[in-house]
């Protein structure tokens, strides 16, 4: 197959080359120009983005726009992800989300115990508040467009992998090998380099990128999901309705969920304690759901892995990782999508800050740890621990789950969550009634567990 050498210089544009008639090897670091920095021949950096979802995106958009040569690779346009498509309110504005990008404004989340005790978490809401509902594919392609509207270029392909340079500290680009898409008609894309001086990997939790920098394992949850088209009578229901199902036959360890969209509901769960089970858990799901989805026709079957954790290294010399490769998805509720173009932004901001503020030839990886990763962390570590711990204290067991649904019909509870969902800030409560949350809690728990015990020894009886 031919090969494309994406380089920029003085005298070129840096765009994709036109494919030479005879075939030739992807040129190896040895055919390349003696390196020399951007800075020092009066060029733009270079910088690539692996990955074109709401991370990506958003961080091809800040640097494009700060004057980055910017390359978006992306190997699938038309792909999208199982997931809820749950917003917080404060994106919307954040990022300059149009209207007509929502599909379903939820007012009223419902959340049903492992005994089916329903309670309706959106009481306490005021008026204009809402959580905005919205499908993947759609948000991303808009995404990638503004991106490219800023001056991204986006490269349709699939990256394989990553060459370092010998020196961090030289002008020696990094050699991205990636294979570029299809041409229509084409059996095969055509496999192409690109030399670039910075990298950010967006791409998700099986990241290539990561792998390439050895950035660490994680732990990771499996997300099933069911996209269901209800007849109109049967999606009146979910108007602005969304559910959420917490119990074993849902998941062992998270809950099922049962989001409006346009024309249909997104149906599903996640686990990570039994990935080999998301089937049955699935099935759970549907059951739990069955009077209101009955009827409804199955459209599309979705799955994916989410990552538990942010990974140990998140920058690795110019290297930096943000979204799902970063480990960015909140516990307990299953928050990616924010977090995702959020770091993004801040990373290509920071890169972009780093280079126009710095007489340096190149940017290092202590100039991205300091702009980029101490600010997340200190912004944002503490509240993926707390949810690490809710999710412990509450998922672990049916019992633990109905003590969670109780404390949920709380109206100082939900106040206090909706504050911190929707405009992402540490909620200021009133001291008197943090303290009396702490014994409700203690006394749903304890309750729970007392229920719990009673009711797995009335089901052995039974089955005696």
């Amino acid at each position: 197959m031919a090969a494309h050498l994406h380089l920029s210089s003085p005298f070129s544009t840096g765009l994709p080359l036109k494919s030479p008639r005879r075939p030739r090897r992807i040129p190896s670091r040895s055919s390349l120009p003696a390196p020399v920095s951007a800075r020092s021949v009066g060029r733009p950096l270079r910088a690539a983005i692996i990955g074109g979802g709401p991370a990506g995106s958003s961080a091809a958009e800040a640097l494009a726009a700060a004057g980055v040569e910017t390359y978006l690779i992306e190997r699938s346009l038309a792909g999208s992800k199982p997931c809820g498509g749950a917003i917080p309110l404060c994106m919307l504005d954040e990022f300059s989300i149009p209207a007509h990008l929502v599909d379903r404004r939820v007012t009223s989340m419902r959340i049903l115990s492992p005994s089916n005790l329903a309670v309706d978490f959106g009481r306490t809401l005021r008026p204009g508040e809402h959580i905005p509902m919205l499908r993947r594919e759609v948000l991303d392609a808009f995404l990638r467009s503004r991106a490219q509207s800023r001056g991204a270029h986006l490269l349709p392909g699939l990256f394989t992998s990553l060459e370092p340079p010998s020196s961090l500290s030289s002008g020696e680009p990094y050699l991205i090998h990636y294979t570029s898409s299809p041409a229509p008609g084409a059996l095969a894309g055509t496999p192409s380099t690109l030399a670039i001086d910075v990298v950010v990997g967006a791409d998700g939790a099986n990241s290539r990128v990561a792998r390439s920098i050895s950035a660490g394992t994680y732990s990771s949850a499996i997300a099933f999901q069911e996209r269901i088209r209800l007849p109109p009578e049967k999606m009146a229901h979910y108007e602005d309705l969304a559910e959420m199902y917490v119990g074993s036959d849902v998941s062992p360890d998270f809950y099922g969920w049962v989001f409006p969209k346009c024309d249909h509901v997104a149906v599903g769960t996640g686990t990570v304690m039994s990935k080999t089970e998301i089937k049955k858990y699935q099935a759970g799901i549907r059951a739990r759901a069955w009077s209101k989805i009955a009827g409804g026709e199955v459209i599309k079957v979705e799955a994916h892995p989410i990552p538990e954790h942010p990974r140990p290294r998140r920058v690795v010399g110019r290297v930096a990782l943000v979204g799902d490769a970063a480990g960015y998805v909140t516990k307990c509720s299953g928050e990616g999508i924010y977090f995702a173009a959020k770091s993004g932004r801040m990373c290509g901001e920071a890169i972009a800050r780093i280079w126009n503020d710095n007489s340096k030839d190149v940017v290092t990886e202590e100039d991205l740890k300091r702009e980029y990763l101490r600010k997340w962390d200190r912004e944002y570590l503490w509240m993926f621990r707390f949810l690490d711990l809710l999710q412990r204290v509450f998922y672990g067991s049916n019992a633990a789950k109905e003590a969670l649904v109780e404390l949920c019909g709380d109206e100082y509870v939900q106040r206090m969550t909706f504050e911190s969902y929707l405009y992402k800030r540490m909620a200021v409560g009133d001291w008197r009634k943090d303290l009396g949350l702490v014994w409700r809690t203690v006394g749903s728990l304890a309750k729970a567990g007392i229920m719990g015990k009673e009711v797995e020894r009335l089901r052995t009886l039974a089955e005696c």
